[in-house]
């Protein structure tokens, strides 16, 4: 019986170990979830929209969607999920148009018509390269950085490097090991070859913050937006609770459109 049980425990480590081996190599594709769009794909939306697409230094491409009204109070730049493209992230700009604001999202390198290959640090000029972008027709006070999941890191990381408006956050992670023990909490966050330190950041942002969780998102940490929140030191910040909230449907709580209406006020 005894040998029987070494035996099982034998079996389970090895195929623990041969799991850790791949989540390790395969890693990308356990964080990341792009869709590609052929270069010549054309972008159908209700609103009027100009097609960007901003070159890097790396001479990588990086496309985006600007939605503009006749006349607006600012402009959202939004970093989106982990998932999809513009195709159908480039529907959001209804929940921030009605409240008179222009929107600018873009697909991160190696999601829809956006090329280059996944590296944390060039990601990050990508995001700075698109609020670039906005600050030749938006002065700074006009700009509001929006992100949502895996695009809160770049949303804050931003901020942090400029001052823009309003920095909102929809569900986020404190970092990519803490959102990794979440949703992975057997294997070991210290193979992690990307950091996406949210809680990092934060404390560095000096303009208004909001962050919106929902307490039944089983994807991020309801806990981590609270500790996200006692990290950040601006002195007009706010954390709304959805209950009963889950990761994909905050928007569709009238608590949520409540506060956002009042936010970008």
């Amino acid at each position: 019986m005894l040998k029987k049980i070494i035996k099982i425990v034998k079996w389970l480590i090895i195929i623990h170990l041969c799991f850790v081996v791949f989540a390790y190599f395969f890693q990308e594709k356990l964080i990341f979830y792009p869709s590609s769009l052929p270069s010549d794909y054309t972008f159908k939306f209700d609103r009027p929209f100009t097609e960007v697409n901003l070159k890097t230094a790396d001479g990588e491409n990086i496309n985006a969607l600007h939605f503009k009204l006749d006349s607006s109070k600012g402009v959202v730049l939004y970093f989106h999920g982990n998932s999809g493209n513009l195709s159908n992230w480039g529907n959001v700009v209804d929940y921030f148009s009605r409240y008179h604001y222009d929107v600018l999202v873009m697909d991160f390198r190696g999601y829809g018509k956006s090329t280059g290959s996944f590296n944390e640090e060039l990601m990050y000029k990508d995001a700075q390269l698109c609020y670039d972008y906005l600050k030749k027709q938006y002065s700074e006070s006009e700009i509001v950085i929006y992100g949502k999941s895996m695009g809160t890191t770049f949303a804050t990381k931003v901020a942090t490097d400029n001052h823009p408006k309003h920095l909102m956050l929809e569900v986020p992670f404190a970092n990519l090991a803490s959102a990794g023990r979440y949703r992975f909490p057997l294997l070991p966050m210290s193979l992690l070859k990307f950091n996406f330190e949210t809680d990092k950041y934060i404390s560095q942002v000096d303009c208004p913050i909001t962050l919106f969780h929902g307490t039944e998102d089983l994807i991020t940490s309801y806990d981590d937006s609270l500790e996200l929140f006692r990290l950040a030191n601006s002195e007009n910040k706010e954390f709304i609770t959805i209950p009963g909230g889950s990761h994909n449907n905050l928007v569709q709580y009238k608590l949520y459109q409540e506060v956002l209406s009042r936010r970008l006020e």
